[in-house]
């Protein structure tokens, strides 16, 4: 499927407003060892909110702290209280990324990769694995060792979140997508955490030319290794999924296969946000809260599956209620980009897609 250039703009505008908004759906509850499944329900029933089909809503009265502990930044990211998008590192991420492209072109090497976060992002905006790689890169320490040295958190979802600028500008080229991406993420990850950002940017890449999320899917297991673990565990979702297992079903089953694993690993999250992608069966709105409410890491996973149900559907079909809250601006603690707009960060995305 060919996309013409004002089809591939609102596109690649979707992935952008998809990216953000399923990041600040899932901002408020991002905890997984606090908020489950069961608990993030727990919060949407007793707020009438059941099916989910906007932000999370704030409790009146307020929630019990213990029970419901939503983040700080919830007040700024609950419905009725979005001016603009939330700093957060899942959209610095791909500002970074869109930076670096615009930089270095697509042929970047993974020393300017660090050589932009230093230049351009603070430290303490860095976290897990990254703030291992960042730490690393101001002692002199080159990639591919940057990623192992003292970093216990190889395989976690840290590459997975900076993987969409490389899928948007290669539209119907997961092939190329997944190797950009794997440029990146060797900085700082290995093993399953590198293969999860190969994996999402060419699920993005393909969201673009295939007909569906299932299609996007199976295309971009054909670009990691099959039988490493995230590949099994994706393949393992789409087999539930295509056994008519329920959702809450199959995310139960997945939770005992990926038991042990940290709320942050790659893995488990992977299934949660498979899920999501397959269940919510293109639908914008239904692939972003199912995929929010299977709990770990929810704004990541919000934002990649934002992402992917954006490039599907396009902007203009977003429901308004996902971006208009947005006002066209995003937060950002990439120097040089706070305040900047959507709709220009998704207009320059355009032009190095176009441009190869």
């Amino acid at each position: 499927m060919a996309l013409s250039g004002s089809a591939l703009a609102d596109r690649i505008l979707g992935g952008w407003l998809g990216r953000i908004a399923g990041n600040m759906l899932g901002k408020p509850v991002e905890n997984g060892a606090h908020w489950t499944r069961d608990r993030i329900d727990r919060y949407l029933r007793r707020a009438d909110a059941l099916p989910l089909t906007d932000y999370l809503p704030a409790l009146e009265p307020p929630p019990d702290p213990v029970e419901f502990e939503l983040r700080p930044e919830w007040q700024s990211c609950v419905r009725g209280r979005i001016h603009g998008s939330c700093r957060d590192d899942d959209v610095d991420y791909s500002v970074l990324g869109l930076h670096l492209l615009e930089t270095h072109g697509p042929d970047f090497s993974t020393e300017q990769v660090g050589e932009v976060w230093l230049l351009r992002l603070p430290y303490l905006q860095t976290f897990t694995a990254e703030r291992a790689a960042y730490r690393n890169l101001t002692a002199g320490v080159k990639p591919p060792l940057s990623a192992t040295l003292d970093n216990p958190y190889q395989e976690w979802i840290g590459a997975l979140i900076r993987a969409d600028v490389h899928g948007w500008v290669n539209p119907g080229d997961p092939r190329r997508a997944a190797a950009m991406a794997r440029r990146d993420a060797v900085l700082s990850h290995t093993g399953n955490g590198v293969y999860g950002a190969m994996w999402a940017a060419a699920l993005i890449a393909a969201a673009f030319t295939e007909d569906g999320p299932r299609a996007a899917v199976d295309s971009a297991l054909d670009w990691i290794p099959p039988r490493c673990r995230l590949a099994r565990t994706v393949r393992r979702v789409a087999s539930l999924h295509d056994a008519g297992v329920a959702w809450a079903d199959a995310l139960a089953q997945l939770e005992r296969e990926t038991a042990g694993l940290p709320w942050i690993h790659v893995v488990p999250n992977a299934a949660v946000l498979t899920a999501g992608l397959l269940y919510g069966a293109g639908d914008f709105t239904t692939t972003i809260a199912l995929t929010v409410r299977g709990g770990l890491d929810t704004d990541s996973n919000g934002a990649t599956a934002g992402s992917v149900a954006g490039v599907l559907c396009g902007a203009a079909a977003i429901p308004p209620q996902w971006t208009e809250p947005l006002e066209d601006r995003v937060r950002s603690a990439v120097f040089g980009f706070d305040g900047a707009r959507v709709s220009d960060l998704a207009a320059r995305t355009h032009r190095l897609a176009v441009s190869g």
